[in-house]
């Protein structure tokens, strides 16, 4: 199973993540800026209460409805908009920051990869000379 996942991470191109992480941060802010920034359209129901008595006809009276049902469609559609808008910004904050210390780990396994390499060299020039003697 961890062999699946060293695959998986291998066949990553991390250098092309790590470059675009900031423009996709940079557009889910936008993204949630203009969303975030669009007046609701709460004030549009507001329709003219009609009496009973009144002499419209049936049709206008219908189509008065549908109004009203799509209104309130697409304010609860706005309101999953912005809800979208706000996870996608969280995602995008959550990958800079993976981004982030995905490298900074990345450096320490070099430092410790060349730290090692020191060891197990000085390891073998101090075995070279032992069995030289």
């Amino acid at each position: 199973m961890a062999i699946a996942w060293l695959a998986v991470l291998k066949s990553v191109p991390w250098t092309e993540v790590i470059n675009n992480a900031p423009k996709v941060t940079d557009g889910a802010k936008k993204l949630w800026n203009a969303v975030a920034g669009k007046p609701s359209l709460a004030g549009a129901s507001d329709w003219p209460e009609k009496s009973g008595a009144s002499v419209e006809s049936e049709s206008v009276i219908r189509l008065e409805a549908r109004i009203s049902t799509l209104e309130a469609a697409i304010l609860d559609l706005h309101d999953q908009m912005l809800a979208s808008t706000e996870l996608i910004k969280a995602l995008a904050d959550q990958n800079v920051q993976l981004i982030q210390r995905i490298e900074t780990t990345r450096v320490r396994v070099l430092w410790l990869s060349a730290a090692t390499a020191l060891v197990a060299m000085t390891t073998m020039l101090g075995l070279v000379l032992i069995f030289r003697q």
